[in-house]
């Protein structure tokens, strides 16, 4: 399976925590603040990577390094608690994230997993044979991998380098990687180890 081919899923960042609150604060005054509260709203991708920071900001660095400019529109996929699968560049606003902000995906409500079904459903009838679908998030749980699990099977693949990192030396690792264009190893997440002892920390780089 060939970089150019993969599809990636990003998972979402939390949309009820304190950076969410910041961003959703009326008197907020910073140029990302002022976009989300238009009409038009601001990237979906640069809301998550407000919202999460380095992990976030790594995943979706490491995705937009790793596919060509023309297929990013199509193969980069974040998952939303609402709204199945969405591109980084389709634009929310205040509403939208208050959204997102009232469906917790741990519970496993319908509002969550009826959409993302639908999608993946979707986005596994169009896949060539020759790609794959790397999910940048954890495996830890089933929140997003027995859905996944159930439609793309042997096809979904994760960095096997996530084992046993914290979000913040998984979100530095995928910068270091976006940064020199370099694919990391994907192993199916079917039979895989899930959890591992913890890697040696990562050398300081300034992002």
């Amino acid at each position: 399976m060939t970089s150019d081919d993969n599809v990636f899923l990003l998972s979402p960042a939390r949309s009820d925590g304190p950076r969410a609150q910041m961003l959703l604060n009326p008197a907020a005054s910073f140029d990302l603040a002022q976009r989300v509260r238009t009409e038009k709203g601001a990237p979906l991708g640069d809301v998550f990577s407000f919202l999460s920071g380095l992990y976030f900001r790594g995943k979706l660095a490491y995705s937009l390094a790793l596919t060509p400019s023309g297929r990013q529109q199509s193969r980069i996929k974040i998952i939303t608690s609402n709204r199945g699968l969405r591109s980084p560049f389709e634009c929310i606003t205040r509403d939208d994230l208050v959204a997102f902000s009232g469906v917790d995906i741990a519970d496993g409500h319908a509002e969550y997993l009826v959409p993302l079904a639908r999608d993946v459903t979707r986005l596994a009838r169009t896949l060539p044979t020759s790609a794959g679908v790397v999910l940048l998030g954890s495996i830890a749980t089933g929140k997003y991998v027995d859905t996944l699990l159930s439609v793309f099977g042997e096809r979904l693949l994760f960095p096997a380098e996530f084992v046993g990192r914290g979000d913040m030396s998984r979100g530095g690792l995928l910068l270091r990687h976006a940064r020199a264009r370099e694919a990391l190893a994907y192993v199916p997440v079917l039979g895989a180890v899930r959890k591992g002892k913890r890697p040696p920390k990562l050398p300081k780089v300034v992002f």
